[in-house]
């Protein structure tokens, strides 16, 4: 697992694309009734997350930032948009969200990458619903990890060391402005990305000194 270097230009699609080789046939082989389970995202079931995933990536590729998307609102009507689809056509248009908008995350220079960041939680967020193993770990670590970072400068959270199993040197998170020392923590990867993405953290075993679980939150 790597260290916390700059974040590429290619790091955001291939997170991507690495989680769509994993998350995909999951969601063509599920039982049509797994879709209804609920989520760790308040009011949404599995279903709802994917509609908004696919339709987050397809504004992207396609540049249509209409007022208000990307908000709570704009989530919800893009769900909405897609409530009489089959679940086979929003996973269609998932999987070639995850194809193809690297391209177009790449080229917007940072502005976007919070958005491939957000599809790989809610891909955990889909395994936890359905209770399998691999919620926010697995091969995609070693690009979400540094986006991480790099994100938690970007929204300027507070700063943390952490240092996390499997990483050879602290990573760096947040923005060391002089107002706090650091925080630090010390656990796994999907503790820490449990903790900056606000999902619940069950019976995770970790070390936090310095601030609160709800103080590292950067996204929901």
């Amino acid at each position: 697992m790597m260290s916390e270097p700059s974040t590429p230009r290619t790091a955001p699609g291939r997170l991507l694309r690495t989680e769509r080789d994993t998350l995909i046939p999951l969601l063509r082989t599920a039982e049509a009734t797994a879709f209804e389970a609920p989520t760790c995202c308040p009011g949404w079931t599995v279903r709802h997350v994917l509609a908004h995933c696919a339709a987050a990536l397809t504004r992207v590729i396609e540049s249509r930032f209409d007022e208000g998307v990307f908000t709570a609102e704009g989530n919800d009507r893009d769900i909405a948009e897609r409530a009489d689809w089959p679940v086979s056509r929003i996973v269609d248009e998932l999987e070639h969200g995850m194809t193809n908008a690297g391209a177009a995350i790449a080229a917007a220079k940072g502005l976007f990458d919070g958005v491939a960041l957000g599809e790989w939680v809610h891909a955990g967020d889909v395994r936890d619903a359905w209770g399998l193993p691999g919620a926010y770990g697995g091969a995609g670590l070693d690009d979400a990890l540094p986006l991480l970072a790099a994100y938690s400068k970007q929204r300027s959270a507070l700063p943390l060391h952490a240092d996390v199993d499997g990483l050879d040197e602290p990573l760096i998170l947040g923005v060391n402005d002089g107002s706090r020392p650091p925080a630090r923590y010390i656990g796994d990867a999907p503790t820490l990305i449990r903790l900056y993405a606000g999902r619940p953290l069950g019976d995770a075993r970790f070390e936090l000194a310095g601030a609160t679980a709800g103080e590292l939150t950067v996204f929901g």
